[in-house]
This record gives structure tokens, sequence and C-alpha cells, in this order.
């Protein structure tokens, strides 16, 4: 009887304290600490692989913390044992891997078990709404000649867009957060610049005494970020990126014409797939001399790196057939997984690459001439070390360009070591991991100085001018 009692006991306080445990993981949860809450739930699945509750739970922090793919089973075994909250997560997770079927379908059923609980659907109606959008860009993905793709840094994207005189002039801001577009003429131009904490773009004419006053684009700002314009040769057809309404998540690139009857922009278009993604897309550029168009994308990237797109500009919209083209097809299209499986016209793709080739090469050659390109201000690039007042900002700009030295260095190092480590076995792998880790620890805090010493140069630059 003693013993019988003993067991009784410990049992209960096993009970007990995974009771314990498992509020503490759910307010973990709930409190938005999904790290914490997936370390916490990782040991509470050992316990019990089966539960539906701790499946929804470490799917969902999974979920939270970025690793997509590996959510995806435990919510689904969550859901097939019908642990509802399962069916919000589930749906949001295959939305990303652009499964939109099937996540309206679970979105859907999440919706009836709140009805049936008399429980608030509006957000997960919203929600609804709008996957149902991304649902139908998906089915009308655009067919376009991808021809050829660049992983670049971050802050310098702009070195793969090669783009004739004729196309215009692109620069980053004064700031490195946005893009300035000048036309050919050089007597317009419109760009990104900060307002009340958002971006915003404004337009710019060249008067006699230099640039008059810059006009904000009320028509296309609201209460979300635009950036990264880009005019069309017809100086009518205006290409931007915005992170507000009607995206497929983050910056997503629109479509909009000037209309001079009422001085305003039309009604803006997201131009859809394969260029907008659940990342962020955007400067959409195109060379019509050429032929060719620019998007840069952080879609697949680590945080410091995008990839930049080439592509053949349509002279007319062609979707892919939804319902007669292989479901695959349709997936590799829109989320340009294989740049090759776009090339439908070998003739096209290599005549569009000669061109890229030409464009490339003019480019190099431009950049021989010049010692450096630096972006002082909106007014001022300097090219070579007698463009400098400051003797001051000479010295810091020289440790600029050593530091950016060691950090491409550092990126081209861990690019290798990823790839190393891809092949490697377990133990290989183990080997590969600190020096990795410390690579990853390393980059952002240069990049960090890099940032600072940029804007360093350009202030003591800067007040040397206005002395």
């Amino acid at each position: 009887m003693k013993k019988y009692i003993f067991y009784l006991l410990a049992w209960c306080c096993i009970s007990t304290l995974s009771a314990q445990t498992l509020n503490q993981a759910k307010k973990l949860f709930d409190n938005g600490a999904y790290e914490q809450a997936k370390t916490a739930f990782s040991k509470l699945i050992k316990r019990s692989p089966n539960s539906a509750e701790y499946n929804y739970y470490y799917g969902a922090s999974l979920y939270e913390t970025g690793e997509l793919n590996k959510a995806v089973p435990y919510l689904e075994k969550s859901a097939k044992r019908n642990y509802i909250g399962a069916f919000r997560y589930l749906g949001k997770a295959y939305a990303d891997l652009y499964r939109f079927d099937e996540a309206v379908e679970n979105y859907e059923t999440h919706i009836d078990w709140l009805n049936e609980k008399n429980r608030d659907t509006e957000e997960a109606e919203a929600e609804l709404s709008e996957l149902l959008k991304k649902s139908r860009m998906f089915k009308s993905v655009e067919k376009v000649a991808v021809i050829d793709s660049f992983v670049v840094n971050k802050s310098k994207f702009l070195d793969a867009y090669k783009i004739s005189k004729t196309a215009g002039k692109l620069q980053l801001n004064a700031n490195g957060n946005g893009t300035i577009y000048e036309n050919e003429m050089g007597n317009k131009r419109i760009f990104s610049e900060m307002k009340d904490s958002l971006m915003q773009l404004y337009t710019q004419e060249l008067l006699l005494d230099g640039w008059g006053e810059k006009t904000h684009i009320e028509s296309l700002n609201d209460s979300c970020n635009v950036n990264f314009p880009f005019l069309m040769g017809d100086g009518t057809t205006l290409y931007y990126a915005s992170d507000g309404e009607g995206t497929l998540g983050g910056y997503d690139i629109f479509v909009t014409r000037y209309d001079s009857e009422d001085n305003t922009y039309l009604r803006p278009s997201n131009i859809g797939m394969p260029f907008n993604s659940t990342a962020n897309d955007y400067l959409y550029a195109v060379d019509e001399f050429n032929n060719l168009g620019w998007f840069v994308t952080d879609r697949n990237q680590p945080a410091d790196t995008v990839c930049v797109y080439v592509f053949v500009p349509n002279e007319s919209k062609e979707n892919y057939n939804y319902e007669a083209t292989d479901p695959q097809v349709i997936m590799d299209a829109a989320t340009l997984r294989s740049i090759q499986a776009t090339w439908t016209d070998e003739n096209q793709v290599r005549e569009a690459r000669q061109r890229l080739a030409s464009l490339k090469y003019a480019k190099e050659e431009d950049v021989k001439k010049a010692d450096f390109h630096l972006i002082i201000d909106d007014s001022a690039t300097y090219t070579s070390w007698s463009d400098f007042r400051s003797k001051e900002a000479q010295s810091t700009y020289r440790q600029l360009l050593q530091k950016e030295k060691d950090l491409n260095q550092l990126q081209q190092n861990l690019a290798n070591k990823r790839e190393q480590f891809a092949t490697e076995n377990g133990l290989g792998q183990k080997k590969l991991e600190p020096s990795i880790l410390d690579l990853e620890k390393r980059i952002p805090q240069l990049l960090e100085e890099v940032e600072k010493l940029t804007l360093e140069v350009r202030r003591l630059e800067i007040e040397k001018l206005r002395k």
C-alpha cells in the first residue's frame, strides 16, 4: 500500500510539473517570446510526440522564428487531430510556400470553427481576404524571360543595374535608404525621402539657378512607405515600390500613370508575380533602347544580400494558363527558383544576354575612368581624390574603402563555408559551425562600421563645403 501511495504521489508531482511547464511555455508564446517558446515546446514534444497541442505550439513557434519548412509537418499533424489553432497557422505557412488553394481551405476551416464557437471572425476574415488576393495573383503569373541574376551586397545593389543613358540615371539618396531617378535630359528627378517616419516620393524640376522646390507626390503617398521610383521614357509611366495595401508582403512593385489634366497619378496597380513575392521586391527599371529590365528582391537571401534579376520586358502582358499548366511550372515561374525555366525562346535569351554583356562592358569602361564613385549629397558625387575639400573626410574615406574590402572578403569567406557546409557530413558540419557562427557575428559588426564611416565622410565633407 505504501509503495502504491509513493507511485501515486510521484505521478501527481510529474503531472503538476508538466502542467506548470506547459503553462510557462504557452505564456512565452502568447508574449511573443517565440525563440524561448520553441525551446520549451521542443522538450515537451519529445515527451508526447503525438500531442496535438504540443505539435501546434511547436509548429507555430517554428513558423514565427522563420523555420517555415520545418514548421509544416508539426502543424499538419496538429490539424489532422483537429486542434483548431493549427488551421490558421497552417494556412499562413502554405501561403508562404505558394500553396494557396490549401491555404484558403485551412483558413475557411478556421473561420467555420470560430463561427461555431460564436467567436469574432473579423481578423481571420481580413487575413483570408488578403490571402484570396494572393491566390488570384498566383493564378495569373506573367510569362517573362529572366536572362540573368546577380546576388550582391544589399547596400550596393545599384551596381548590378547597367541601364543606358537614354533610360535616365539611378543613384542612392543621401542616406542610402532609397533611390533617386533622373531623366535622360537631366531636368527632372523623382526621389524618395523620409517624412514623418515614412519614406515618401517627391519630384523636382531643374531651373536656371539649380533644382527647384521639391514637390510631395501626395496622390501616391499614404500611411505606408513608398520608395524606389523609375519613370519610363514616355514621362508618364511610373514604377515604384510600396509596403502598403495590396502587397504580397514587404515592398511590392506598383505601376501608375500621370494624369496631366488632374495633375495627379492614377490609381496604382500591383504588377504581380514573378516580380513580386512575400519578401521585399523593388526598383523595377527598364532600358527601352536595349529592351532589358531589372528588379531587386531579398527573397531567399540572408539579411545583408539581395538578388538582382535581369529580364526581357514584354510588349504586352501574357500570363500562364493556370488551369492547363503543370502546377510545378507555375510554382517555378512565380518564385523564379530556376531562371532557365523561363527561357522558352532561345534566340530571345541569347540576344538579350549579348545586349546585357555589351552594357556591362561599357559600364566597366566608364568605371575605369574614375577612381571611385562616392555620393556626398543629392548634388555632389565624387570620382577622384582631388574632389575632396576636407582632408579629414578624405582620410576617413580611405579607412572606409579598407573596411569595405575587409567586408567583401569576409562575405566571400562565409559564402564559401556555407557552400562547403551543405556538402559535408555531420562531423564535417560540426567542425565548420564555429567559424560560420563567428563570421555571421563579425559581418554585421563590420557592416555597421561601414555605415558609420560612410555617414562620417559625408558629414565632414558637407561641413567643409558649407564654410
